[in-house]
């Protein structure tokens, strides 16, 4: 007989996951999740050899992929019962000295692109009567920063899409969600430091305290781990009526 925290801890078995820049980061903690709980999952990532990596590692399978090639994925066909939408890219600069290619290929890679791996994966999810987006947004979904135009513009576009989906998926078993962080200690905001002391004129042993947690309650950077226990959950049967929703984890940041 499976024992009772054999039962829950592979609540994913059978299941099938993409995880979108699932090499490293938040990606890979959600990958690790996904899989300890069962899932077969596959490595959505641009870096090919990370993403082998990390399939051989969990068993699963790998998907070199570059996001911001969007017409690629107009015609992708998806088979998959989770979808997590994570990939994601960070520039820091003020609006008038922004790149406007580099604005574009943010919204492709972050808005654009998730809407089109849902597009991809609904109809086999719809026809199963099952199915879970998990959506990787911010509290920067919520709430705005000086410097982060582009960033901010994608992920509240991230926010509308993955409620319009909730509304739609919900009679055919489907549930959207977001999750939104604040800064989280992975290599994305590690490249970020540099930038944020340039703009704001500080040295960057500054940047953590001064810039990154100023706003938060919680004085420390959230744990990719942590994000991605939510992440579990969001994807079990537990979280059957929980959909359109945006959870925080932000160290109260948003409180404010």
């Amino acid at each position: 007989m499976m024992s009772a925290t054999t039962a829950i801890t592979q609540d994913l078995a059978g299941k099938r996951a993409i995880v979108t820049g699932g090499a490293s980061g938040i990606g890979l903690a959600c990958a690790r999740e996904f899989a300890s709980r069962g899932a077969h999952v596959t490595i959505a990532d641009r870096d090919g050899e990370a993403a082998d990596r990390v399939a051989e590692e969990l068993g699963g399978e790998a998907w070199q992929i570059d996001l911001s090639n969007t017409a690629a994925l107009e015609t992708v066909q998806l088979e998959a019962d989770i979808l997590l939408n994570n990939a994601g890219i960070q520039r820091v600069a003020p609006i008038h000295e922004f790149d406007p290619e580099t604005f574009r290929v943010i919204q492709r890679i972050m808005v654009e692109a998730p809407f089109l791996l849902i597009r991809a994966v609904l109809p086999g999810m719809y026809e199963r009567g099952w199915g879970r987006i998990v959506n990787l947004s911010s509290v920067h979904g919520l709430r705005a920063s000086a410097y982060k135009v582009a960033y901010v513009a994608a992920k509240h576009g991230l926010e509308g899409l993955s409620k319009v989906t909730a509304l739609e998926g919900g009679p055919h078993g489907v549930t959207s969600n977001c999750i939104n962080p604040g800064y989280v200690l992975t290599p994305l905001v590690e490249k970020q430091i540099a930038d944020q002391a340039k703009v704001h004129g500080i040295p960057e042993s500054e940047v953590v305290e001064q810039i990154m947690l100023t706003e938060s309650a919680i004085k420390r950077l959230a744990r990719p781990e942590e994000v991605a226990s939510l992440a579990g959950w969001l994807a079990s049967d537990s979280a059957t009526m929980v959909t359109g929703a945006s959870y925080t984890m932000d160290g109260g940041w948003s409180a404010r």
